[in-house]
């Protein structure tokens, strides 16, 4: 079960026990007339129609929070988004498939151009932060602390093969096993930024664009290490081991104060301004989406951005209608 659904299982239950003794009919009927009224007092409209959105994997358990709850909300607004990662999520939206792109990196100059040339003027906003983290098997007693020369050593390719113990002759003669996002993620490209200085990743990781796979592997082996978003080590904190990163552990408080660095970083939604002007749903959804997303961010594992930022992205996003 995710977090922010744990959260709320309690509420959800009692009102599932209350409802089971009303007719089907008569409950969807008092469903649709609380949800028009909660409409009507808030002075929202009732709307409809879809919003397309994809990209980063990273930034996924803050949109799928937000779905869900948005659902609630706007009941015949239909909102779906792919994870594709951020590469793959720009692609669609330079193709116009997409009124929203998901992004775990700043969008690229190429990618710019590409928007550029196929007509779409589009708008940045900040959704939260991120501290990218490195995890171990739970019983790698050695590699607790890494600093960012030693993270270097391990992950760029060098045509040797690589052990614990070419890093630190202390440390087991083992061979590192390596897993990584693939290279149409966000977050391949931050750490190819920070990390590999854009040297090549060692050719014996196994790359994927899902981070659940990267988690399964990470725990099915002592010697393994990997990198992925702050929520799916959150997540997943029970089964893996965190690195500090030069003696700093990804934290909340960390991530926030740029402590946490090199490796903390903003996530990003790129709004199609178009889609905002034209179509009423997904200007809606992308206000929900401000409105809300520090708070569904904070739930899910992530750090929220002061709330003067999200206050600033409301204006902009308004001035776009």
């Amino acid at each position: 079960m995710k977090k922010w659904q744990y959260l709320t299982s309690t509420a959800l239950i009692s009102s599932a026990i209350l409802l089971g003794a009303c007719g089907q009919e008569e409950d969807e009927a008092s469903t649709s007339a609380e949800t028009q009224t909660e409409q009507a007092e808030s002075g929202s409209a009732i709307l409809s129609g879809n919003v397309v959105g994809d990209g980063s994997s990273t930034v996924a358990p803050i949109t799928e929070a937000l779905v869900e709850e948005y659902a609630a909300v706007q009941k015949d607004v239909r909102v779906a988004v792919g994870v594709s990662g951020t590469g793959g999520g720009f692609e669609k939206f330079i193709n116009g498939e997409t009124d929203f792109s998901n992004a775990s990196r700043p969008i690229k100059e190429s990618e710019v151009e590409e928007l550029k040339k196929a007509g779409v003027d589009y708008t940045e906003f900040e959704l939260a932060y991120d501290g990218l983290s490195v995890v171990v098997h739970p019983e790698n007693t050695w590699a607790k602390d890494l600093t960012i020369e030693q993270l270097k050593q391990i992950w760029i390719e060098d045509g040797s093969t690589k052990k614990w113990s070419d890093i630190d002759p202390s440390w087991p003669a083992e061979e590192i096993v390596f897993y990584s996002p693939g290279s149409d993620s966000g977050t391949f490209d931050y750490f190819d930024e920070v990390i590999l200085d854009g040297e090549d990743i060692v050719k014996s990781a196994t790359l994927s664009e899902d981070d659940n796979v990267l988690v399964q592997g990470v725990t099915a082996d002592k010697n393994a290490i990997g990198y992925f978003g702050y929520a799916y080590y959150l997540e997943n904190k029970d089964k893996l081991q965190v690195v500090t990163v030069n003696g700093v552990e990804p934290t909340n408080d960390t991530i926030e104060s740029g402590e946490y660095s090199p490796l903390s970083r903003p996530l990003f939604i790129y709004v199609k301004n178009s889609a905002v002007k034209d179509k009423e749903a997904t200007y809606d959804f992308i206000k929900f989406t401000l409105e809300n997303a520090g708070e569904m961010a904070e739930v899910v594992g992530y750090v929220s951005l002061p709330s003067e930022k999200y206050d600033e992205s409301l204006k902009v996003l308004e001035g776009l209608k």
